[in-house]
């Protein structure tokens, strides 16, 4: 927030900038002399530390001793009046504002706004990476978005950016047997380890009120069904080795259980116990189908919808797809209307083909040979615990849940963005200290899901995608918070440019010391769940 009664013309000199508002001075200074002072910062300073709002004040605040009052400075929107809003001014300029405006969901963007100032995190920039090779057959890092984190600088870096030579993903002839991605092999192998297991369902509980039409709810769910062919796949051993078997569309089922016979005190009780029992009803995976759904009902105009898939054929990211094409397919059959959804390019089938052909010769050595260096000599996280660790691990734990006040959450937002990070990274970073503290070690190792979906022709598509990666900080030295966001930040950057590997193959490649009282790699996971739902 700048103080510009210094700036205006020498004939205003005179006048006190208030005096000015409401005035066409200030209309002007706001359109012409903010972007300039933003572009002259840019030119100056690293990408993180310009401002992603700038604010014309009267004069800066003053405490009674006369220091910066900073508690009294207003917050800055996202956008402040569109008073720094820069258009497009070439093609390229405009067809990367197209997709930071589908990938932001906003509805114009200027090319001096900052991608994390408007919502950005590392999973959108990843698919706006996707969406930037698939429009311009160019290869970027993802750190390229945090580079150039404005428009007009990532169109710079587009311009200059080496061709793709990376293998195309189209729908491909299916040999037989048809292999399973490497993600869904290991959920394969771990079901023969300990078959009839729930370890892996993935329940829903979608809450409907209002008039429901159950034939319409039924229908858009068949639809889907045969829309994606991830839900009608069953895996079946030939020659000992796992295959996919794609049945064909049928009709999805969809039982209702009336719970209004019951007194209303009960029904809500009553509907969680069943939502209970039915996530924790295993999957046969040669038998299909592999999602389930129930419909329970407490009042005319209440229902509670249970979706119920196993991990094989979904995870996080593909919960929001589901919802989402249910949505917009119901919203069609009630009105009579067909299927708004267009076809799907592509199929999980052929994601899986495409992985084994794709992920090897240099393209799996350049990976191989970054998580070698980044997980060699690994240490073990020696945590305080109140009890002895068991010779074998077992599945029993709890849950400790508590609220990040909203003020502390705008705060994180806030050194977030002043950093150049994101939420993830300060989230995590914070953590890596809890971990140190606790476990009097400066080499902290955490695990972390990541979405996988690196390719813009995956973003619609249910299916198995999610993959782990390992993230390894060094806290030695006694750095800064400042210094300690860096470090974490470069670590996350560099595993992201390398999280193509499965986490399958990581443990194989790296092959640590087993050990059944701890899982390998790492002890602690850390997860921001930021997925579109």
């Amino acid at each position: 927030a700048v103080p510009l009664s210094a700036s205006v013309p020498d004939a205003a000199v005179s006048r006190p900038w208030h005096s000015y508002a409401n005035q066409p001075l200030r209309e002007q200074m706001q359109r012409q002399l903010l972007p300039l002072l933003r572009s002259y910062l840019g030119e100056r300073l690293p990408a993180y530390m310009v401002p992603s709002a700038l604010l014309l004040l009267d004069a800066l605040p003053l405490t009674v001793n006369g220091k910066l009052d900073r508690a009294a400075l207003p917050l800055p929107e996202r956008r402040v009046a569109d008073a720094t809003f820069v258009a497009p001014r070439t093609p390229l300029e405009a067809e990367v504002a197209q997709i930071w405006a589908a990938v932001l969901g906003q509805e114009r963007i200027g090319v001096e706004d900052n991608f994390f100032a408007l919502g950005g995190h590392s999973l959108l920039a990843t698919q706006l990476i996707a969406r930037v090779r698939q429009q311009f057959q160019c290869e970027l890092p993802l750190q390229a978005v945090f580079d150039a984190p404005t428009v007009a600088r990532l169109a710079v870096r587009i311009a200059q950016a080496q061709p793709s030579a990376a293998l195309p993903l189209v729908a491909a002839a299916r040999p037989e047997p048809l292999p399973l991605s490497v993600a869904q092999q290991r959920l394969w192998f771990l079901d023969q380890l300990q078959p009839d297991n729930p370890f892996y369902t993935i329940p829903m509980a979608v809450r409907l009120t209002g008039a429901l039409n159950v034939d319409a709810l039924e229908q858009s769910l068949s639809a889907v069904v045969a829309r994606h062919e991830t839900l009608r796949t069953t895996f079946v051993p030939i020659a000992d080795q796992p295959s996919q078997r794609i049945a064909p569309p049928t009709p999805m089922p969809l039982p209702l259980i009336d719970l209004r016979t019951l007194r209303e005190d009960r029904r809500e009780q009553e509907a969680l116990r069943l939502a209970a029992k039915e996530s924790s009803q295993p999957f046969d995976l040669t038998q299909g189908p592999l999602i389930r759904a129930t419909l329970i009902r407490l009042h005319d105009d209440d229902h509670i919808l249970l979706l119920t898939l196993h991990h094989i054929i979904s995870d996080g990211w593909s919960q929001g797809v589901l919802i989402g094409e249910l949505a917009q397919l119901y919203t069609a059959f009630v009105a009579g209307d067909p299927s708004p959804l267009a076809a799907l390019p592509i199929q999980y089938a052929d994601y899986a083909l495409w992985q084994r052909q794709w992920l090897t010769g240099a393209v799996l050595e350049q990976q191989l040979r970054y998580w070698k260096a980044q997980l060699a000599d690994l240490p073990t996280l020696a945590l305080p615990t109140d009890r002895p660790r068991p010779a074998v691990q077992s599945f029993r734990g709890a849950d400790q849940i508590f609220a990040v006040p909203p003020e502390l959450t705008a705060g994180l937002q806030a050194l977030s963005q002043a950093a150049g990070v994101t939420l993830f990274m300060t989230t995590l970073a914070l953590f890596q200290v809890l971990l140190s503290r606790h476990s009097g070690q400066d080499d902290i190792v955490v695990g972390t899901p990541i979405a996988g979906r690196t390719r813009a022709e995956l973003d619609n598509l249910i299916g198995f995608f999610v993959n782990t990666l390992v993230l390894r900080t060094d806290l030695g030295g006694q750095p800064t918070f400042a210094g300690l966001l860096e470090r974490t930040r470069a670590t996350a950057l560099e595993a992201y440019a390398h999280q193509d590997l499965p986490f399958e193959q990581l443990v194989e490649v790296v092959q640590p010391q087993r050990d059944l009282s701890r899982q390998p790699l790492f002890q602690v996971m850390f997860a921001l769940q930021n997925a579109p739902l």
